[in-house]
């Protein structure tokens, strides 16, 4: 590989389109494979917030902003995507020395973010609004305008693909943006930065501020300025956003928890229920919403479907990030992964076994990482914490059922809905059980595969509004109607009193 440290953003902070040293509290980025030191910076402090701010706001109200034509917007965006791909490899190593993801991994997100920009810039190109049909002497017509500055809170899994989903379709529909990154991963967005400023979009339409939740985050989301919120992260920390964005009546979109259940039926094509199931919870090292981390096997096939997972499980290779054949890599951060193995504990002492990993691998390789192994626990109930609770690792708990009354009561009793899969020949009774599973999305018979232009959410507890595709876009829009009326129609209810006063 071509790139090192000296490759990696400075750690400056971008403010309306300058970049400078934060005025927050001191952080480190650390390489997750090795605990090396990545970066020292300072994350962004309140001052840097309300210039970000008060810069958007002017920059968004600015008619050359505001008044450019929607394929004229569509020319940044064009601009932005091809500047992340030209810079794919550099995206993906900072990404993988910022979050420990495999460099396949994060080369792919980055393609998908570049995708995103093209996708909405396309939109643009192509977006229509409506005339309505006249129910009276006047034209009706239905138009969609800014918002004007909108916040944009973004996890540390997978920050290029997030910031994509959110600043590519806010800066189409017209805003300016404050993004603000993880301070686990501040890294990825400052490269983001680094390319939208060379894009040529005016200053003050985007800012990135890596900063803590009550640094940066609680002021952000109550600024009297941010006309719309997108979070996408822990239930917990959604739950406050959503209560603070209630008080000043603005839209929010939650991109919460999970605790996907993935469903195998009989008549299932094992082999790849297998390699779907294996993928959809262990790639990203298990760090994604999405994993589907609830495993429901048919009892007719379970303990054969289980010990074939148990034997594909244990022989995943668990690496460095820069290793090609690596399919596991290291978490995010030390206290994730104490986090990780608190949930199994809480497991085993609730009567679980652990069929594979259940605890930090061994050997020189893997000296001062911060490695977990991919785990299966068995010998649990629905009702378990470890069924219950998010973990946001490498960790799968699979249950035998009976039928499909008896599966679809087991998926739905959870506080999460955020997506499903099964595994059936029998496409229609996996049309059936999908659509009786509360779940944003349902995979039938793949699993955590994804399109720009199909909208993504959530329901319960894992959040509310959708993502990509034309909603994602009309979401980061107010919808505005006009009534005009045809010439030389007169207003029937005031002309007496007119005559009257004439």
């Amino acid at each position: 590989m071509d790139f090192t440290t000296a490759d990696l953003p400075d750690g400056r902070i971008f403010v309306a389109g300058t970049f400078r040293e934060g005025r927050g509290p001191q952080i480190e980025s650390r390489f997750p494979a090795d605990d090396s030191l990545n970066r020292v910076m300072r994350e962004a402090g309140p001052e840097d917030l309300d210039e970000s701010v008060s810069a958007a706001q002017k920059a968004a109200a600015d008619p050359a902003w505001r008044d450019l034509l929607p394929h004229r917007r569509a020319d940044y965006l064009y601009r932005i995507s091809q500047g992340i791909t030209a810079n794919a490899d550099r995206i993906a190593y900072i990404q993988s020395r910022d979050t420990g993801k495999t460099f396949r991994e994060t080369h792919a997100l980055a393609m998908s973010a570049a995708s995103t920009f093209r996708y909405f810039a396309a939109a643009l190109e192509t977006m229509e609004e409506a005339i309505t049909p006249s129910r009276g002497p006047w034209m009706t017509l239905s138009r969609y305008e800014p918002l004007g500055v909108v916040a944009a809170i973004t996890p540390w899994n997978s920050p290029i693909a997030s910031d994509a989903q959110k600043v590519a379709p806010a800066l189409a529909a017209g805003n300016a943006v404050i993004l603000k990154p993880a301070t686990w991963s501040p890294l990825v967005g400052l490269e983001f930065a680094r390319i939208v400023a060379e894009s040529g979009l005016p200053a003050g339409l985007l800012s990135v501020l890596p900063g803590g939740g009550q640094t940066i985050g609680d002021r952000l989301v109550s600024h009297p300025a941010i006309g719309r919120i997108s979070f996408t992260g822990g239930t917990k920390v959604g739950h406050a956003i959503a209560s603070k964005a209630a008080e000043r009546l603005v839209p929010v979109s939650l991109e919460l928890g999970g605790k996907s259940p993935t469903i195998v039926f009989p008549d299932a094509d094992i082999d790849q229920a297998l390699a779907g199931i294996l993928y959809g919870m262990f790639s990203s090292s298990g760090q994604s919403c999405i994993a589907g981390s609830r495993l429901f096997i048919h009892r007719s096939i379970y303990n054969e479907f289980l010990t074939r997972l148990v034997s594909a499980t244990k022989a995943l290779k668990v690496g460095h990030p820069f290793d090609p054949d690596t399919q596991v890599a290291p978490l995010i951060h030390p206290a994730h992964v104490a986090n990780v193995a608190r949930w199994v504990d809480i497991a085993r002492a609730e009567g679980g076994r652990i069929l594979a990993g259940g605890m930090a691998p061994d050997g020189e390789a893997y000296k001062g990482g911060y490695y977990y192994l991919p785990t299966i626990i068995d010998g649990v109930d629905n009702t378990a914490t470890i069924c219950r609770e998010e973990v946001f690792g490498p960790v799968l708990v699979a249950m035998p059922f009976d039928d499909e009354n008896d599966v679809i009561a087991m998926s739905n009793d959870n506080q999460y809905g955020l997506a499903c899969g099964v595994w059936s020949r029998d496409l229609g009774r996996a049309m059936a059980v999908g659509k009786a599973i509360t779940a944003g999305t349902v995979w039938i018979n793949t699993y955590k595969q994804f399109s720009i232009s199909t909208p993504f959410g959530a329901d319960k507890e894992s959040g509310i509004g959708r993502e990509k595709g034309l909603e994602g876009l009309r979401a980061y829009m107010r919808q505005k109607s006009y009534y005009i009326s045809d010439p030389g129609v007169k207003i029937p209810w005031a002309l007496s009193a007119l005559g009257a006063s004439s």
